[in-house]
């Protein structure tokens, strides 16, 4: 079990438990871990959101950093896919972002990518634990002509703009028309400004809402966790399409022109739809996880596409794109990778994606959205004894009502059983054709559960 790193880097209430103290220890480490695997001093890029504390963090990371002998060049506010592509790009060792994505802004976070503008791998993440935990982070410590330098590249953000004009700007001129205009919910967050300038780089009309951050409103009642505004906004303005970023505008999720969502599964269909079409879908294949609605799976089987499964998260996601060979996977959530042009989520390049789609289509948003029948569901905590989370798989009884549960769906349904990470819970999803019986079904089922596992 690891002490700081969780399952999307360290991320923490700032300046009380993500301390500068901490952060720099973290740094240090960090850069001693990069150096060790290479054979130079390492450059690392920093980017990191609006919060009131990001500066704060960034501070205390450049310090680590510079201490060891890393040299770094700051970003400013950037979107976590505009650093990742960036990393890359510049063929820098390593990148971080500060940010704690959709949370509310008293949280922060450090998120470290490697080269290639991924997260890095767990063993990394383990080894900077164990040299933060080693009481020899004082004696990693540069000498004189050694100490690292940092710089200022705020201008770097105009190469991830130009990204989007070479990948999209010879589509757009020929597909967009005058009547077609999109509301943007930038949650006031990392693409408060950068949306907008690729919006405007590639003559896309829009209406733009929650993008004056203030420190503390990243978001708050708006954002891709907050759809109510922007559902609101894009219908009183008569709007084509709404399109809502996270914190760190690695996810997006979109409104129709009727108000409704168009949520990550939806997304997959409709991207997976386009670039099938196109002949660009790598082995006719969609990655999600096992949290996706049913009613993706049908779409997927009734137009000859592939559907794996993963555990929940986009690490996992990114781990089967990359073993198989797969270029389109994502979540629920919005957080959609397109591994043709950046290897995480990307928030900017899924709502452009989306636009295409449905300018190519020349289909309203709502009929592209309606491509997926969308399953009801149900999601119960069961308590249980935190010993015993993983005993429900051992249970004759739990074994036998689950068993008998999908037998009486016969495909329309569907049983997820999965054990909190951090919690003494079990978590049972249920989805089916009937809201009434399938919450009676998961109901019985976690009873069950919290009183055979208590």
């Amino acid at each position: 079990m690891r002490k700081y790193f969780g399952t999307d880097g360290i991320r923490r209430i700032a300046n009380t438990e993500l301390t500068p103290e901490l952060v720099y220890k973290v740094a240090k480490a960090g850069a001693y871990v990069f150096s060790k695997h290479l054979d130079h001093k390492p450059t690392i890029l920093i980017g990191r959101d609006t919060r009131i504390s990001g500066s704060l963090i960034e501070s205390s990371m450049v310090a680590g950093f510079l201490s060891y002998g890393a040299n770094v060049k700051l970003l400013g506010v950037l979107p976590t896919p505009a650093v990742a592509y960036l990393t890359r790009k510049l063929k820098a060792d390593a990148s971080v972002v500060i940010s704690a994505s959709h949370n509310t802004f008293e949280f922060n976070g450090i998120k470290f990518f490697s080269n290639k503008g991924t997260k890095i791998l767990d063993s990394l993440e383990e080894e900077i634990e164990e040299i933060m935990d080693s009481g020899k982070i004082e004696e990693l410590t540069a000498k004189h002509s050694e100490i690292g330098v940092s710089e200022y590249a705020l201008d770097l953000a105009d190469e991830y703009v130009y990204f989007f004009r070479k990948t999209f700007d010879d589509d757009f001129e020929k597909l967009l028309r005058d009547d077609f205009v999109v509301g943007i919910d930038t949650a006031n967050g990392a693409t408060y400004e950068i949306a907008e300038k690729v919006f405007k780089s590639l003559g896309i009309k829009y209406k733009i809402i929650n993008n004056n951050p203030d420190g503390i409103n990243i978001n708050e009642n708006c954002g891709s966790t907050h759809l109510e505004t922007l559902k609101k906004f894009v219908v009183e303005n008569n709007l084509n399409l709404g399109i809502a970023y996270d914190g760190d505008g690695d996810r997006c999720l979109a409104i129709d022109e009727n108000g409704n969502e168009i949520d990550g599964d939806k997304l997959l269909a409709i991207i997976s739809k386009n670039l099938k079409k196109y002949g660009k879908l790598q082995k006719d294949t969609i990655v999600a996880t096992v949290m996706s609605n049913l009613g993706l799976n049908k779409y997927a089987k009734n137009n000859g596409l592939n559907l794996l499964q993963t555990k929940v998260g986009d690490r996992y996601v990114l781990e089967e794109m990359l073993k198989g060979g797969y270029n389109l996977g994502g979540e629920q959530s919005g957080h959609i990778i397109l591994l043709d042009y950046n290897p995480t989520g990307d928030g900017i390049l899924t709502s452009l994606m989306l636009i295409k789609a449905i300018l190519e289509e020349n289909k309203k948003a709502s009929e592209l959205g309606n491509l997926v029948n969308k399953y009801p569901q149900v999601l119960i905590n069961a308590k249980v004894n935190s010993d015993k989370k993983q005993d429900y798989e051992k249970d004759e009884e739990i074994k036998n009502a689950i068993n008998n549960l999908e037998k009486e769906f016969a495909g329309n349904g569907r049983v997820l059983i999965r054990p909190s990470g951090t919690e003494p819970l079990v978590r049972v999803m249920i989805e089916g054709e009937d809201q009434n019986y399938i919450t009676k079904k998961a109901e019985a089922l976690a009873n069950l559960i919290e009183e055979k596992l208590k």
